[in-house]
């Protein structure tokens, strides 16, 4: 293909943020920050035989999740997604249209979230597609959700269910089959199509004082670095933990808490906060409709992570979960 001719395809037809000064075109996009407003940027990288599997996903489910991933990380920061930027390097193994459905994922999502594309590179190479995406978020200088803000006493708290897109994974890689097929699709789109919750982190954001990581490497090792980060302990209740009814029927046959306490890639959030904030969390997410749910406390007596156990067995959470450079 004509490298220009694709960069060409790809330029916006339309600019949602009026802050945009100079788009895709030049050297550089040129954009004016918003006044008393914190500067958010994020970037992740996902690899070809190591994120995705071309023979799994569609080019639009690739593209979507590029996205997503990265409005996740910003909604652990409280902010609001603005403009984001695509560097992709391409082997001749994909197609044109392949590669327009990649960025029509991300635009799916950009569109849902007034984002602007305002550019990024495009090289060949001769092994995997790599798809690196930056997006930039504001946040009100004043908001600061940062995994070094737990404190003694604090509730520990989860968006969402966990562990439906490792289960996902699983169904898609043949190691787990489910009779009831709806439920088996939808634990495949939780996985594809992971739903950022920029919603949530923005109430959150409110707080007076607030911790937060987004579930990426799983539950167990995002624990990890809010308690490492804050010099506290968090001991979370199995019982509390929220988990879909699709994957309560695997249960049934499965052994699934490998994939509710590391899996990851459910994309949720997962933080602390005081009990005051968070009885007034909690309301404002009943208001609007999103799943919060009280999974612990933070605790000064202790320096683990720990789970009790339906038992009452306290057992040490280990800090296990994605890790790109262990086997």
């Amino acid at each position: 293909m004509d490298e220009f001719d694709f960069i060409n395809k790809l330029k916006p037809k339309q600019l949602f943020q009026k802050h945009v000064k100079v788009g895709i075109g030049d050297d550089a996009a040129v954009y004016e920050p918003s006044v008393n407003m914190n500067q958010v940027v994020c970037v992740d990288t996902m690899v070809e035989g190591v994120h995705f599997l071309k023979s799994l996903s569609t080019p639009t489910e690739i593209g979507y999740k590029a996205l997503a991933v990265n409005l996740s990380d910003l909604a652990a920061m409280g902010a609001i997604p603005r403009y984001y930027l695509v560097s992709i390097s391409i082997p001749s193994s994909w197609r044109e249209e392949e590669l327009l459905g990649i960025f029509k994922g991300m635009e799916e999502l950009a569109e849902a979230y007034q984002m602007d594309l305002l550019g990024g590179d495009t090289v060949s190479t001769h092994d995997k597609l790599v798809i690196t995406v930056t997006v930039i978020g504001e946040a009100e200088s004043h908001v600061q959700t940062l995994r070094k803000q737990a404190r003694d006493g604090d509730i520990v708290f989860v968006t969402g269910t966990i562990g439906d897109s490792a289960a996902g994974l699983a169904v898609l890689l043949n190691q787990l089959t489910l009779e009831n097929e709806m439920f088996e699709k939808y634990l495949i789109h939780r996985h594809k199509r992971p739903t950022p919750q920029i919603r949530a982190g923005r109430l959150i954001s409110t707080l007076h004082r607030a911790s937060l990581n987004d579930i990426s490497d799983g539950l167990a090792s995002e624990l990890h670095e809010i308690a490492e980060a804050s010099q506290v302990g968090i001991m979370i209740n199995e019982v509390d933990l929220p988990i879909s009814e699709e994957l309560l029927f695997v249960k049934k046959t499965t052994d699934i808490n490998n994939w509710v306490l590391f899996g990851g890639e459910d994309f949720e959030l997962v933080g602390t906060t005081s009990q005051e904030s968070w009885d007034e969390l909690k309301r404002a997410c009943n208001l609007e409709g999103i799943k919060m749910t009280k999974i612990g406390v933070v605790s000064t007596t202790y320096s683990d992570v720990l789970l009790k156990r339906k038992n009452d067995h306290i057992m040490k959470l280990e800090k296990s979960g994605y890790n790109h450079f262990k086997k």
